[in-house]
């Protein structure tokens, strides 16, 4: 009798504190439950996520509000509390991001995008930039995201 299938492990880590962030993680939380025969997801808050979480994922969903041009401080704490212990021991981790933002989102993505080429991530998708309200079509958006990283886990495309 053979093993079951392991499945695959989908870390959704985001930071908001006006809600919208938070509404577009449970829209791609919900993208990504369209997989769940195939990968476990594991939601964290960026101040409740920890290195142990990081190394057990094999796929990256990171959410942030832009907070003065840049990512929200929590984020960037939990990239700053995990990058020297994780260096060499995720490398290639296929990874996407969203941002709610006020402005254009972009100082927001390159800021992370720079961090992530630090701990070399390979990002799979292009950000999603929610600028404003968050409208029924983003949530949308934000769902195809979770569902274009939980799929590329369980069919091996990363």
């Amino acid at each position: 009798m053979s093993a079951p299938p392991t499945k695959k492990h989908l870390l959704l880590i985001w930071h908001s504190q006006s809600g919208r962030t938070a509404a577009l993680a449970e829209a791609v939380a919900a993208g990504a439950a369209d997989f769940a025969d195939e990968v476990e997801l594991r939601r964290r808050r960026a101040l409740d996520a920890n290195l142990d979480d990081l190394l057990w994922a094999q796929g990256l969903l990171i959410g942030t509000p832009e907070n003065f041009g840049y990512l929200s401080g929590a984020l960037k704490d939990f990239l700053d509390r995990t990058y020297y212990p994780a260096q060499g021991k995720v490398d290639g981790l296929p990874w996407a991001m969203f941002v709610s933002a006020g402005n254009d989102g972009s100082g927001a993505v390159r800021a992370l995008e720079r961090i992530a080429l630090g701990y070399n991530w390979r990002r799979v998708a292009p950000p999603l930039i929610v600028q404003g309200e968050v409208e029924i079509a983003h949530l949308e958006a934000a769902r195809e995201l979770g569902q274009t990283l939980a799929a590329g886990l369980a069919y091996g495309a990363y």
